[in-house]
């Protein structure tokens, strides 16, 4: 699903115009943004949490060449779905 699809379906579940969906949209974007860069950790209770993970410096491969080179280490965001979201997505095996 792309952003403009994303739109259209909250527009036409909320019963608003896509303009009202979009700015909604982008602004739960921009304030998630803004946490994470503040170090905070956003919990939507029964959909996820996202949070800000630090990765370690390591050392790894040039694919094209092959040579041995250091990856940097940094921050990278991080989603882990909750329980409800999980259910409803997952099927069940009999």
């Amino acid at each position: 699903m792309t952003k403009a699809e994303l739109i259209e379906v909250m527009a036409e579940k909320a019963n608003t115009s896509k303009a009202a969906a979009k700015r909604a949209l982008d602004s739960f974007s921009e304030a998630v943004t803004d946490a994470l860069k503040k170090g905070e950790k956003v919990t939507l209770v029964g959909f996820g949490t996202f949070t800000v993970a630090e990765r370690k410096a390591r050392k790894g491969r040039n694919p094209q060449t092959g040579k041995a080179m250091q990856i940097p280490g940094g921050k990278s965001p991080k989603f882990k779905a909750g329980k409800s979201l999980k259910d409803r997505v997952a099927t069940k095996k009999k």
